[in-house]
């Protein structure tokens, strides 16, 4: 039987030079999730570091945290290594959500192309990687927030 717990969600934003006054993707991302139903359990602005990321990551997956969202650090830039921190310490790959990211993204900006967020699982706990503008932030998450509960409910075992 799958649980009528409240979901709870963290979203992490990525930035060297973003406030966290000045963090209008992270902002967004938490008002959408809060208006689908989301409880949300962790907030944090980080610098673009693989070792921080990294240990964000596990810490919150850990507390089993439903859906962790990162905003930031996707595109092709140097400093740009959200996709190898998360690839690094997730468990299973999940990517039908980066790829309808993307796609959904192509309707509206060619340069939806460019982005190579990376989705997947560690533990109980969704992580799907998004850009850093609020725009591209807040259109990745429309295309897939309605698959996120049914696919943490098969996570629980339900539909199976």
């Amino acid at each position: 039987m799958v649980s009528e717990k409240k979901m709870k969600a963290g979203v992490l934003t990525l930035s060297d030079s973003r406030t966290e006054a000045e963090d209008e993707s992270g902002k967004a991302l938490m008002e959408m999730l809060k208006e689908a139903g989301f409880e949300i359990a962790r907030y944090a602005l980080i610098p673009d570091d693989e070792r921080r990321i990294k240990e964000t990551l596990i810490a919150w997956s850990d507390e089993k945290i439903d859906l962790l969202l990162t905003t930031g650090g996707t595109g092709p830039g140097p400093r740009d290594i959200t996709p190898e921190a998360t690839s690094a310490v997730i468990e299973r790959n999940m990517p039908g959500l980066s790829e309808l990211i993307r796609m959904e993204g192509m309707k509206k900006t060619r340069r939806a192309c460019l982005s190579r967020g990376v989705s997947g699982i560690r533990g109980r706990t969704i992580i799907i990687n998004l850009p850093g503008s609020r725009k591209g932030a807040v259109e990745s998450l429309e295309a897939v927030l309605d698959q996120i509960p049914h696919a943490l409910s098969m996570m629980e075992g339900g539909g199976h």
